[in-house]
């Protein structure tokens, strides 16, 4: 819910090159999703500073959309949700605006996974609903959509939780909706998009608020656990340090000088120029947590 405050600054940051080879840039058999994949691979052209120029973005969006009129394309919707986030997240859109792109987004996201659950139904299987994490991966390993599908609903949950309100969030279940959905793309493939799984499962418990009922599951001790479990998968990526340095800054003498030294070497690091935009916008919100820091102490 919440948890994507984590979002804003790019929970979703876009995987590492050669991440993107395996998960995002196989060319698709739908010459419509091909045309989108081509027009994303392009959403930072035209960019000012870490605003993206909203033109390639819509193109891809249009063209995943187009796409999504197939019955059975998860792969559409995934990449639909995916696009719309960084719409939402990049183009420097009002508060209403985005609220109303996250609302697109997760309904991409969610029917994304609708339709991985219809290719388990019809092999037999049964419907998600109320089994475990590990189960459903056994179910779904093999189906190059599923990891995808539900990170970028989870994504989507998030940033709609965000511009919604964390206590609307809480009440309409979203928390747990995005802690059940991180836990299932960890029981698939912890390495997904440089540990993406651990990276919302961690903000989650580091930004949801602990409300009696609804998330009194919330714990740090999971949110440093996740955040670590992320940083160490992602390597150098920014985001998984950006979120694990916040998540300290609140704890010991210690954590605290460890979260300025992470953020200190992210604002010093050169960014991916393949996903300049989200690695720009996560080193500003650095550079600001460090200004904050160095003078409240």
């Amino acid at each position: 819910m919440i948890a994507l405050v984590f979002l804003s600054a790019a929970l979703a940051a876009t995987a590492s090159d050669t991440q993107e080879a395996r998960t995002i840039d196989v060319p698709s058999v739908n010459p419509l999703i091909a045309e989108g994949d081509e027009h994303y691979r392009k959403r930072q052209e035209g960019r000012a500073a870490a605003v993206a120029n909203p033109r390639e973005i819509l193109l891809a969006i249009a063209a995943y959309d187009k796409a999504s009129a197939a019955p059975d394309s998860a792969e559409a919707r995934w990449k639909l949700a995916r696009a719309l986030y960084f719409q939402g997240a990049y183009t420097g859109l009002s508060d209403d605006a985005q609220k109303a792109v996250y609302e697109k987004q997760r309904r991409a996201g969610d029917d994304a996974i609708r339709m991985v659950e219809g290719r388990v139904k019809r092999r037999g299987g049964s419907p998600f609903e109320g089994r475990s994490a590990a189960d459903i991966a056994t179910d779904v390993r093999n189906d190059q959509d599923a990891a995808p599908a539900f990170y970028w609903a989870a994504v989507g949950w998030g940033q709609w939780s965000l511009v919604s309100g964390k206590l609307q969030a809480a009440k309409t279940g979203a928390a747990e909706k995005i802690r059940d959905e991180a836990e299932i793309v960890i029981a698939i493939d912890p390495e997904f998009e440089e540990g993406g799984g651990y990276r919302v499962l961690g903000r989650l418990h580091d930004q949801a608020p602990s409300i009696p009922f609804l998330t009194g599951w919330v714990s740090r001790e999971k949110a440093l656990e996740n955040l670590r479990k992320a940083a160490a998968v992602g390597g150098r990526g920014f985001i998984n340090r950006h979120f694990l340095a916040e998540a300290l800054a609140s704890g010991t003498a210690a954590e605290k000088a460890e979260a300025i030294k992470l953020e200190e070497d992210l604002v010093a690091d050169a960014p991916s120029p393949g996903r300049l935009i989200e690695d720009l916008t996560t080193q500003i919100a650095a550079a600001k947590n460090l200004a904050r820091w160095k003078k409240a102490s």
